[in-house]
């Protein structure tokens, strides 16, 4: 699509259809997070989110392990992340997968490599689904303005200050005034907008994307005795201090598959997959399993091929799983993501960077903003936080350059590549979010630009809301 010919849109004006203290783009972990925590503080907040519900890679791609990293002795951020659990919980939004597991063996196994405590398991899981109506509860309750089915194509700018967006949806092109913003799209969209520096590899050098898929008519009982006498292990996948650690890596019966030329081999798409829940009715909710690389995220043409080419490699799958793996005989396709998984595109140029020495090493920050487990997850390395060590989240990876009141959260932070493969994480999303959206708040009530916002006072406001920062 080289050699574009260009026209000339006529100028026009752009009526105003609401007006906010704190605007949050972006409803993902980081955006709601972040929106729900800035209304706590008292401001009028809304948040923008372009599908028909909020939750991100969560509800969008049934994602619902959000904590699956957690082992006996982790040490989390608390915050909104612990209350997306217990909120589940208590609305019976949690599916207990590890809590089924009757086999003695079986439980010994999980308890010795810390993912169960006297039976119990360390972390939950979220129906994807009923987080949909979970999430809608906590931010009415917050207080929180929410317009759904709608995009932001501009930011307005007044010389370095972002004023507000401009959006499109069914209603037309209109205009959102905010006296701060926050950028929660994962690809750094407003901060594109406002003109701030941001960095994006080349596309054959960002991580993967993913279409996420889940299964029904599965024999469970067969599937589990398969998993458990085949254990996926973390060095399967990457460099990891944990040789034999249990994972749900399951790779063999796509192997097989592409050993018998039942599936067509691609240099740029990886069938492996890494399922995470399943139910009583026999289906296995998520299988992160479609793998296609050399995608641009913010390439509308490259994110149509993936998510078409990434279909079909879903039955692809599907088939290989009916032939080779006990349980799945009778198996069929249940669902399909609402979006693709995607991982990496924009970062922010912040006005701290943190790199990979600080997340492998427990950096700490006088502005930290709460603490992310050391929790690594790409580019081969997988490491998980099994002896309680803890990196601080810096407020600066979240402040770009040359833009006044606009902060970022979410995956486009700023940082090198293996400090990505850690603030990528929903749990340091959830992080960045709370923390940007009590700085704005707090910003905003101080009548100071947000990079300019007294952290001490930051901190004292998180700590209020639970989460842990030092």
């Amino acid at each position: 699509m080289n050699n574009i010919e260009l026209i000339t849109e006529p100028s026009r004006k752009i009526p105003v259809f609401a007006e906010t203290g704190v605007l949050v783009v972006g409803g993902g972990p980081a955006g709601i997070s972040a929106a729900i925590a800035a209304a706590r503080e008292g401001v009028d907040t809304m948040l923008i989110e372009r599908y028909g519900f909020c939750g991100g890679v969560i509800t969008q791609s049934m994602i619902g392990t959000t904590a699956w990293y957690r082992y006996a002795d982790t040490v989390d951020a608390e915050g909104i992340a612990k209350e997306f659990e217990e909120r589940a919980e208590k609305m019976d939004a949690v599916i207990d997968v590890l809590g089924k597991v009757k086999n003695k063996d079986m439980v010994k196994t999980l308890e010795a490599d810390g993912l169960m405590i006297n039976g119990k398991p360390t972390f939950k899981i979220l129906d994807t689904e009923m987080f949909k109506c979970l999430i809608d509860q906590m931010l009415e309750e917050a207080g929180v303005k929410v317009l759904l089915h709608c995009m932001v194509v501009d930011a307005i700018m007044e010389d370095n200050i972002i004023t507000g967006v401009i959006t499109e949806s069914k209603s037309g092109r209109q205009a959102i005034l905010a006296k701060r913003v926050i950028d929660a799209t994962g690809d750094a969209d407003m901060a594109h907008f406002a003109g701030a520096p941001f960095r994006k590899k080349p596309k054959h050098e960002l991580m993967e994307t993913t279409v996420n898929f889940g299964c029904k008519g599965v024999n469970i009982g067969k599937f589990l005795m398969y998993v458990y006498l085949n254990p996926g292990k973390l060095s399967d996948w990457g460099e990891t201090a944990d040789k034999d650690g249990f994972s749900t890596y399951l790779v063999e019966p796509f192997r097989k598959a592409q050993e018998a030329g039942e599936i067509r081999m691609m240099d740029n798409i990886k069938i492996e997959s890494y399922w995470s829940s399943y139910t009583d009715e026999g289906e296995i909710i998520s299988m992160d399993g479609i793998h296609l690389y050399n995608i641009d995220p913010t390439d509308v043409w490259d994110l149509t091929t993936a998510e078409i080419e990434g279909r079909k490699r879903v039955l692809d799958a599907i088939n290989a799983l009916k032939r080779y793996t006990p349980g799945f005989k009778k198996a069929k396709l249940r669902t399909i993501g609402t979006s693709l998984g995607t991982r990496e595109s924009r970062k922010i140029i912040g006005t701290y960077n943190i790199n990979e020495h600080e997340v492998r090493n427990q950096a700490r920050f006088k502005d930290s903003i709460g603490i992310c487990p050391e929790f690594i997850d790409g580019y081969g390395v997988a490491i998980l936080p099994k002896k309680g060590r803890y990196f601080h989240v810096p407020f600066g990876i979240c402040v770009p350059q040359n833009v006044e009141n606009l902060l970022v959260a979410g995956r486009c932070v700023a940082g090198d590549k293996i400090s990505h493969a850690a603030t990528r994480q929903m749990c340091c999303c959830i992080v960045t979010g709370q923390g940007v959206g009590i700085a704005s708040a707090i910003s905003l009530k101080e009548n100071v630009p947000s990079r300019m916002v007294n952290i001490l006072e930051v901190q004292n406001h998180l700590i209020k809301q639970g989460v842990k920062v030092h």
